[in-house]
């Protein structure tokens, strides 16, 4: 593991660790949040430690709470209790159980989560490492449900402070009596968080791209003018030209006079009711012309950037740790007939034709011919990536195939890796 996230609440008595902060969306699976707990028993004074991920929809900057308001709504949260170990909270899955047989009564303390393992890896678990570990740290772990929105976020405007309205994924350890009681006042130096970003990569298939056509007739004609747009296929990554075939077939008496070709951005907002906004991100006009009685046919390339929209308020953005680079928001991958709130995103072209007036009545009998295509823009899945999910995958099948009692179980994820790389 290349990094380690690590926040230390002020009081010093516990600290959060994450492998990653970017977990995917493959959209019939997430990958599983999990990380330890580095807990100091000696200065929680009786109380306990606990752990939620929340997802959360900030629709108004902390400077406007003036009245007691929180511009903030909680979409799904989740808790767990990380010290001590409820004792009686058994496990619940083969996995948990062989690490029971494994390690025994010494494992107890943390043996309850889930720890992901294989049989071929680079830290080999033994008694004896566990037990080291297992007296000041405490694992974890969160499945998220399918329905919960990509992180994105809202572009503030040049004088706009504070955090940006958006969806945000928050990992938070904390010190309490109780998991959720309204009347218990945790303070700040008894918490330590982590914002996480939950991600969609692009399929890997790459189907072709849409198409849609139209005939409209104008006044004091009695043929159509007919367009027909495409793409040469379904998903573009950011940053690369979409390509845009044209097809015009003037049958009237009129001149085409250009050609418009732009990219908009529609923003659906799922909250309390659904609203959607479009936002153009890229238009370009192309002086090309079709005279009466004739056909043309031309692809043409466009580029949608955020460089191009900083001034655009409201825009939405993929979500973004502190203050490094993004792009605009990629388009959120259908979930079939289940419902989703927060903010989903969708992209799509549109060919814009003006066709000239003339004759006495002028610009009266001319007009635009206007077709639009979906579009998908999305980042690419890094190369040699292996989701955590896919190792789940491959975790169950092997301790489904396993017949022998004493194996050897070898971790592929971060967790064992924090203890080597992590002085605790």
């Amino acid at each position: 593991m290349a990094k380690v996230f690590k926040k230390t609440s002020g009081n010093g008595t516990i600290a959060l660790y994450l492998g990653k902060r970017d977990f995917v969306d493959c959209v019939d699976s997430v990958e599983v949040v999990d990380g330890v707990v580095k807990v100091d028993p000696a200065g929680l004074n009786g109380k306990k430690v606990f752990v939620y991920l929340a997802c959360a929809f900030r629709y108004g900057s902390d400077d406007l709470d003036v009245i007691g308001l929180s511009f903030r709504r909680d979409i799904w949260i989740k808790r767990v209790q990380v010290y001590p170990v409820p004792a009686a909270k058994a496990p619940s899955t083969p996995l948990q159980e062989s690490l029971l047989k494994k390690v025994g009564d010494q494992g107890c303390p943390f043996t309850f989560q889930v720890i992901y393992l294989l049989e071929t890896g680079s830290v080999f678990l033994s008694s004896s490492n566990i037990t080291k570990y297992a007296q000041t740290t405490y694992l974890f772990w969160f499945q998220m449900p399918l329905n919960l929105p990509c992180s994105v976020s809202l572009q503030p405007g040049s004088g706009d402070s504070g955090k940006a309205c958006g969806v945000d994924f928050e990992v938070k350890a904390y010190i309490a009596d109780e998991a959720d009681n309204p009347d218990e006042v945790i303070e700040k130096k008894n918490t330590c968080r982590l914002i996480i970003r939950k991600i969609q990569f692009a399929p890997a298939n790459n189907k072709a791209g849409p198409k849609a056509e139209i005939s409209k007739q104008f006044m004091m004609t009695d043929k159509p003018v007919n367009v027909e747009i495409s793409l040469e296929k379904e998903i573009y990554y950011h940053g690369d030209p979409i390509s845009v075939n044209v097809k015009i077939n003037n049958e009237t008496t009129k001149t085409v006079k250009k050609i418009k070709v732009s990219v908009e951005q529609l923003t659906s907002v799922v909250l309390y009711s659904s609203d959607t906004y479009s936002k153009e991100v890229c238009a370009q006009e192309f002086g090309e012309t079709v005279g009466a009685n004739s056909t043309f046919e031309k692809s043409f390339q466009v580029v949608p950037l955020l460089a191009d929209n900083k001034d655009k308020r409201g825009l939405a953005v993929d979500g973004r740790l502190k203050d490094e680079d993004t792009n605009l928001a990629s388009t959120t991958l259908g979930q079939g007939e289940r419902e989703l709130q927060g903010i989903l995103v969708s992209y799509k072209v549109k060919v814009t034709v003006t066709v000239s007036g003339g004759g006495m009545l002028g610009g009266l009998t001319g007009s635009d011919v206007v077709v639009e295509v979906p579009v998908t823009l999305m980042s690419p899945k890094p190369a040699g990536q292996m989701s955590t999910w896919s190792l789940q995958r491959a975790e169950k099948e092997t301790l489904r195939n396993s017949t022998t009692k004493n194996t050897k179980f070898r971790t592929v994820t971060a967790v064992f890796t924090f203890f080597q790389k992590c002085s605790f």
